[in-house]
Order: C-alpha cells, then sequence, then structure tokens
C-alpha cells in the first residue's frame, strides 16, 4: 500500500451521545460511513449519480470494530480511510478514529469490507480501474 490516508473531521453532537455523554458504540459506524462517502466524492463519484446513470451501487459486506477509548460530546474527532485491498469487485479499508485529529488519541479501530454491486441485480459488478489509481495499492 502506499500508504495514503484520506481524513474526514467530524463533531460529537448530542443525538451521537447517551445521558453520560459518551458516544453510543453505533455511532462509529455512522462516523466511518460519513468518511467513506467523503472519500468516495473526493475520488469524483456521487454515489447517486453512479446508481441512476451507470446502475451501480456500493455495499458493506463486512465489518469489524476495536472500541479503544470513549469519544464524548462536543469532541472533534478525525475519521481516517485507507485502502488495505483490492479485488475486481471488492474493497477494504482500514478506519480509525481519533480525538482531535490524527496525531490524537486512538478512539476506535475498524476494517470495512465492500462490495460494487449491479443495482438492478444486486450481483458483483467489475470495479473500473480508474477508480482507486491515487490510492493504489
Amino acid at each position: 500500500m502506499n500508504g495514503k490516508t484520506f481524513v474526514w473531521p467530524v463533531r460529537v453532537y448530542y443525538e451521537d451521545s447517551d445521558a453520560q455523554g459518551v458516544v453510543y458504540y453505533a455511532n462509529y459506524f455512522k462516523f466511518m460511513e460519513r468518511a467513506r462517502t467523503e472519500w468516495i466524492r473526493s475520488l469524483g463519484i456521487e454515489q447517486d449519480a453512479l446508481m441512476r446513470k451507470d446502475r451501480r451501487i456500493f455495499v458493506v459486506v463486512d465489518t469489524t470494530a476495536e472500541f479503544l477509548s470513549p469519544a464524548r460530546f462536543n469532541d472533534q474527532l478525525a475519521v481516517t480511510v485507507r485502502l488495505t485491498d483490492l479485488s475486481r469487485a471488492t474493497f477494504s479499508m482500514g478506519q480509525d478514529i481519533f480525538r482531535n485529529n490524527i496525531d490524537g488519541e486512538l478512539l476506535c479501530r475498524g476494517t470495512i469490507r465492500a462490495a460494487f454491486l449491479n443495482a438492478d441485480t444486486l450481483k458483483p459488478a467489475r470495479l473500473p480501474e480508474t477508480l482507486f489509481k491515487d490510492f493504489s495499492l
């Protein structure tokens, strides 16, 4: 891997936390999703247009998370995305969530595997060769 990492800032809102001000575990997956969406957008792909015009979609097929330390209400987070594996129709990413910035405390470590599908048949479709050219392994 060439080590290129995408970073997306996320603020923890009141709605993301429980009564004690601690982020609810499922919301870490939402933060990771936001970063992946913005990463894909940074590659020049708008997912709604991809579905309408090319009839292609991305779907998460596997995910894991290791929760190391809690994020709290009003924290500023840095959520990273880095490509770790690429095949004909799937790709894997490592994602980390840090407090403040990527030099801050590591709060959560995750892995995500996504597939590229035909939107009509939900069968795997070949990923365009140029899609991850800036993040190639």
